[in-house]
């Protein structure tokens, strides 16, 4: 197991900010923050960061001189105060980040690849994909919704306002839960074409208008596996920058054994003992299959499993 994810511990959760949310309507202040040596800021495009090469590796973390000068757009989100300095997120067009490309001090990276190989701090993730959400959204939601107006970004960047139909629009997070089904001594994993060849991991699945949780569960996993469960408790949660959910992580216990995949979701699902379970996340399974990464939340429901039945 990665030391930079420990068991209850994936990328995303570790929130070092003070989210200092009374301050996103003082412009002034805000203003002022921007100007102050110790402000940082992060810069997003899409699914990456813009970095600073140094010796040490890729800085992720900019003044605001730095991520002007890399090209960064102007308009800054308010993502908080880490011991008192202001932390932004910004983001950068297209143009920009292919000049950034012919530089050898600064460039653009993958924040996912990243975060799984330990060269960006734990700590700092959470931060990162609030930019990477509060970015994404803002890119997406130029337009009022209820009458098509060009809207414009007010608290902090945490509203955007309509100047014609004076409608409020807010960032929204697409809540997902993601199961790991087990049925005694063996747990249920799944795997879509998109994921690395040989990669296991749990089910998940958006929750629908008026569902719980509970239902939300039992749903996903009979109509991605057609196995029927009951027993869904909840885990953790971990905050998914991709491109703003939330993972609802849980377990639940399987009433039926037989699988009928939906093969619409899934490339294949499969019963898999314990000791293949634990050689999968170990990277040691004699075919070749493996488990998540620590990084996500899979990782770590199964390990717990896997802890609590040793």
């Amino acid at each position: 197991m990665s030391s930079a994810f420990p068991l209850g511990q994936p990328a995303f959760v570790s929130n070092v900010l003070d989210r200092a949310a009374h301050l996103r309507g003082d412009d002034s202040k805000l203003m002022a923050m921007e100007d102050k040596s110790d402000t940082r800021a992060y810069v997003v495009h899409r699914d990456s960061l813009v970095v600073k090469h140094e010796e040490s590796g890729p800085r992720a973390l900019l003044s605001i001189r730095e991520a002007l000068a890399l090209g960064a757009n102007p308009g800054t989100i308010f993502l908080g105060l880490r011991d008192g300095a202001a932390v932004f997120g910004m983001g950068i067009g297209a143009a920009a980040v292919e000049t950034l490309m012919t530089r050898s001090d600064a460039g653009i990276a993958e924040l996912r690849g990243m975060a799984m190989q330990g060269i960006l701090p734990a700590e700092q993730l959470s931060a990162i994909a609030m930019a990477k959400s509060m970015v994404g959204w803002h890119q997406r939601h130029g337009y009022c919704a209820n009458c098509g107006a060009r809207t414009a970004m007010s608290q902090g960047g945490w509203k955007r306002d309509c100047p014609t139909c004076k409608a409020e629009h807010f960032p929204r997070t697409d809540p997902v839960v993601i199961m790991l089904v087990t049925s005694g001594d063996k747990c249920l994993l799944g795997r879509q074409k998109p994921f690395p060849a040989g990669m296991y991991s749990c089910l998940a699945g958006f929750v629908e208008a008026a569902e719980t949780i509970e239902d939300a569960v039992r749903r996903e996993i009979y109509e991605e596996s057609g196995i029927r469960c009951s027993e869904v408790r909840y885990y953790m949660t971990q905050p998914w920058p991709y491109p703003s959910s939330l993972m609802i992580g849980c377990t639940a216990v399987a009433t039926t054994e037989d699988i009928t995949i939906d093969f619409t979701e899934l490339e294949d699902a499969r019963w898999f003992s314990r000791d293949e379970a634990a050689a999968m996340l170990n990277r040691q399974h004699p075919d070749g299959l493996v488990g998540p990464h620590p990084f996500a939340i899979a990782h770590h429901l199964v390990g717990r499993w896997l802890e609590q039945t040793s």
